[in-house]
């Protein structure tokens, strides 16, 4: 496939390699209701009246993919420019664009996948740009013994400069002038005016945005805030304004009444300790409906997988699940302390808990739908691919040696070789990081509008960074001829809900699934198309993984494919070519079906084994890999939950 074709197929969807078929997406309501005519009309595109009459190029009223980074930070933040990071928000927007930019470590990067659809610059809200304002000789705030200690091109002298700024930011021992409120006005216009000159409707979307990094006692509890518009507040609200999300969410409340509207998206939650999704509020009171509804209107989506690992689930959580040791990361976020807590702190856990308080207690105040991010420190959005991997945080990790995939000082073997570099900061060894991931969403077209009003519904779906089309509808009454048809997807909308909806019981018939995947052309085969249900069970939640579709012909047996036997050579990263499938689809009937027990569920894709970033970078040092480093991953794509509402 020339690289012309590839990048077309990206535009105009898989049906034009399986027929007009993988465009649709739901909109509207999210529930089948009664009468049917009622919700088939809610789930129609004129139903949709958020999204402007003029239509763009490429638009479809069933619905394209599109594919972007809403976790991207930039010199503006203090952390990034510690690592040596200048790359401007101006050169983010430029490299999702398919651009050349420099990197910290003077080299040139791109992506090698082509074009982003959409991106939002994060930079950290707290005390924003001020260590870029410390770097400018101009500035008095230069001539500071601890601007000075900031700027430094030594790996070890950077990580210890990182240590000592966190350290100080917490203690509140920062000198005054990094709190100037003029320093981050400055920054948070840069961020804005780059943010508009970058929108172009139809071909490249951007969204205004900050990260709010709070944390409790170095338990992660970061969110990216996504505004829709250009409405957006005069400044960002972080965690010096307060470290609780929920004053966060509140915040965010009062803006949407001034005509503000925003969501917000946690992240490493692995990095949690179990905080991000307790059934305890942050201040020790019971979790309740008014909370439940506080965090759903403004926190709709998860970021579960990027560079600083997978938060689906952990083998503790799920032990028959063979998929679930996914590049990991089992520390604090910038410490080298362990996490102890893994419940609370997974998205498979949280969905479990969220259907027990539904089930008891008449809310849910985990229903997120999923996606992915890079969370990429080197202004580069979508830098998560394999063989084209850079890593995250700019001098600190961008060669080889100093993220642990090459021996350091070209030593022969790893024989007595230390795990890390000499002096590693104290802070998650980069060996330990994945070249994840992208946000996928379904929309009519590019656009702010049409993209913000599917991550608001949850039709949204994560990958760890190949661009696979997933889809995902449940309904009662599927044509029987659904997967044959032209019109497949319009089918499953009028007859069902996608991804990121409510299933309401229907009179004690099972359900039946839609289930399609199609691969990235520039990516690994397919191997297998998995469901992941979790339901309650005599007020206990449990959980299951159904292999639905198999590739090479094979047929699954007790909810599992047979091994296809892809493999790859790990001395030239060659996959096998002729295993895997470029699509998967069935229609599953749930054979545990219980139409009295609440349940969700979400498709889950594996890609067959390729070479992981570390084993590339072995490879092309023409040393040998790192023994304690995974040289092989199986990419994946998640969809979002559908969730079945049994009658009361």
């Amino acid at each position: 496939m020339t690289k012309a074709r590839a990048n077309a197929l990206r535009y105009i969807g898989p049906a034009v390699v399986v027929g007009a078929l993988i465009a649709g997406a739901a909109i509207g309501a999210q529930t089948v209701s009664k009468p049917k005519a009622a919700a088939v009309a809610a789930r129609t595109p004129a139903a949709n009246s958020a999204l402007p009459t003029a239509r763009l190029p490429g638009y479809s009223a069933d619905r394209n993919a599109y594919y972007g980074d809403l976790h991207v930070h930039t010199y503006l933040s203090n952390d990034a420019y510690i690592f040596n990071v200048r790359r401007t928000p101006e050169d983010a927007y430029r490299f999702a664009q398919g651009e050349v930019i420099g990197h910290a470590v003077g080299f040139q990067i791109r992506l090698a996948g082509g074009p982003l659809d959409f991106t939002a610059v994060t930079d950290h809200a707290e005390y924003l740009a001020a260590v870029r304002e410390g770097g400018n000789p101009d500035n008095p705030d230069s001539k500071l013994p601890i601007s000075q200690e900031l700027i430094s091109s030594d790996p070890v002298q950077i990580g210890k400069a990182f240590t000592a700024f966190y350290a100080a930011m917490r203690a509140k021992t920062l000198p005054q002038s990094f709190t100037d409120p003029a320093t981050g006005s400055r920054a948070w216009a840069e961020v804005r005016e780059a943010a508009e000159r970058h929108n172009r409707p139809g071909r490249f979307t951007t969204f205004v945005g900050y990260e709010y990094t709070a944390s409790s006692e170095g338990r992660n509890l970061h969110r990216n805030v996504i505004f829709r518009g250009t409405k957006v507040p005069d400044a960002p609200y972080s965690a010096i304004n307060s470290p609780d999300p929920e004053d966060l969410w509140r915040t965010m409340d009062g803006w949407r009444a001034k005509g503000i509207e925003a969501l917000a998206i946690p992240h490493n939650s692995n990095g949690s300790d179990g905080i991000m999704f307790d059934t305890v509020r942050l201040n020790g009171q019971a979790v309740d409906r008014a909370y439940a509804d506080l965090r759903m209107r403004n926190e709709p989506l998860v970021e579960m997988t990027q560079i600083k690992g997978t938060s689906e689930t952990h083998p503790t959580l799920s032990p028959n699940d063979e998929w679930a040791n996914f590049e990991l990361m089992e520390n604090y976020i910038g410490s080298a302390r362990k996490v102890t807590k893994f419940k609370g702190g997974y998205v498979r856990q949280a969905l479990q808990d969220g259907i027990l308080m539904r089930q008891a207690q008449g809310f849910n105040p985990f229903k997120f739908g999923l996606i992915g991010a890079s969370d990429t420190h080197n202004a580069a959005p979508g830098s998560v691919e394999e063989p084209n991997y850079f890593s995250k945080t700019g001098r600190t990790d961008g060669m080889p040696a100093l993220r642990g995939s090459a021996p350091p000082n070209k030593a022969a073997d790893w024989e007595g070789a230390p795990v890390d570099p000499p002096g590693s900061p104290t802070r998650p060894a980069s060996k330990a990081w994945g070249a994840s991931g992208l946000a996928g969403v379904w929309a009519e077209e590019n656009s702010r509008e049409a993209i913000y009003a599917a991550m608001r519904r949850k039709e949204t779906f994560a990958t760890s960074g190949p661009r696979i089309k997933v889809r995902f509808f449940a309904g009662y009454d599927f044509p029987a001829d659904l997967l044959t048809r032209t019109d497949t997807v319009r089918q499953a909308y009028v007859h069902g809900v996608p991804m990121g909806g409510d299933l309401l019981s229907a009179a004690d018939k099972a359900p039946k699934f839609l289930v399609w995947a199609v691969r990235d052309p520039t990516s690994g085969f397919l191997q297998r198309a998995q469901v992941v249900k979790g339901w309650i069970e005599n007020g206990v939640a449990r959980e299951q993984v159904f292999d639905v579709a198999c590739a090479d012909g094979l047929a699954a047996a007790n909810g599992r494919c047979p091994a296809n036997g892809a493999t790859v050579d790990l001395k030239t990263c060659q996959p096998d070519r002729f295993k895997g499938d470029v699509e998967l689809r069935t229609v599953w009937s749930d054979p545990t079906f219980n139409p009295r027990q609440r349940a969700f569920y979400y498709v889950r894709v594996l890609e067959n084994p390729s070479c992981r970033w570390s084993t590339w970078d072995a490879l092309r040092n023409g040393t040998p890999r790192n023994p304690l480093l995974q040289p092989t991953v199986m990419e994946r794509a998640w969809s979002s939950p559908i969730w079945f509402e049994p009658t009361a």
